[in-house]
């Protein structure tokens, strides 16, 4: 298999964060004794996908997703509506987390979801011709090849309306957005982006983006990170990073990969998702 993009190194979600070494192991921060932390027996894992459970209602609640070097997935955490049945997942290259839903994206370029249906969110099985996918609370996202994006789900504030982007590298789903970095370096926005439109649409250099709760963060090519919108927990308190690769928005708090394998974090720490400080996942350039 190909290797996965570095975004795909790190994720965060409501209460945690996970990232992967360039051997395969995962590391975690978070409650010690939280399910969405169980991974000390996964190996050969190439990539890592965090539910982030937006909602109050079900705060903490959340799981994680390793995709190994095989093409199969692994699982762990809330499975309240099948969310991690992965098991007999194959020739999987990429995969997403949402809130009680995982995407994986086949080598053929079809999808595949388990989890929660009721909001339609896991309608992607007529998807093709798919490199990536994104999965936020009500709606997923996936990317073609030629550049554009398809959606399932939920659509109450507008954030499945990206029938007219064109010339996209990649695309993230929030809580009730969903953003687009274009090969350009500029990006795209549509859905609920209270205090992150005027923002994002003055960024340009990007070079990845993740979308969090009510937060938007991107690097750009200098090795810097911008971020913009409900900045309450310090989530958007990046302004000092340097040589960052890659960045993972989780509810509330922030990572963020740099060039040496080390990883950096802002926000909420509530739950220790924060205690990054000790991670190492081998040079990320």
């Amino acid at each position: 298999m190909a290797s996965p993009p570095l975004q795909a190194r790190i994720a965060a979600g409501r209460r945690h964060s996970v990232g992967v070494t360039g051997l395969g192991a995962v590391l975690t921060a978070g409650r010690p004794s939280a399910e969405e932390l169980r991974v000390a027996a996964w190996a050969d894992i190439m990539a890592v996908a965090a539910g982030n459970v937006h909602t109050a209602s079900n705060t903490g609640r959340s799981h994680t997703v390793g995709l190994r070097r095989d093409g199969t997935v692994l699982a762990t955490g809330w499975n309240s509506e099948g969310q991690c049945d992965v098991d007999g997942w194959t020739d999987i290259v990429s995969v997403a987390a949402g809130w009680r839903r995982t995407i994986g994206v086949r080598k053929d370029g079809t999808a595949l979801a388990a989890g929660r249906r009721n909001e339609g969110a896991c309608d992607v099985e007529g998807w093709s011709e798919l490199v990536a996918a994104s999965a936020g609370d009500w709606h997923s996202v996936g990317l073609r090849a030629d550049g554009t994006a398809v959606t399932a789900g939920n659509n109450q504030r507008g954030q499945c309306s990206v029938a007219e982007w064109r010339g996209l590298r990649a695309v993230s789903a929030g809580y009730l957005c969903t953003i687009g970095l274009t090969q350009t370096g500029r990006v795209l926005a549509t859905g609920h982006l209270t205090g992150m439109t005027e923002a994002t649409g003055t960024w340009r250099d990007v070079t990845a983006i993740s979308a969090g709760s009510s937060h938007a963060v991107a690097v750009r090519e200098d090795g810097r990170v911008v971020a913009a919108g409900d900045n309450s927990r310090g989530q958007c308190d990046v302004d000092r990073w340097r040589d960052v690769v890659a960045v993972a928005a989780g509810s509330a708090h922030t990572i963020g990969l740099r060039s040496d394998g080390t990883v950096l974090a802002t926000g909420n720490d509530d739950d220790a998702q924060c205690r990054v400080a000790g991670w190492h996942l081998g040079c990320a350039r």
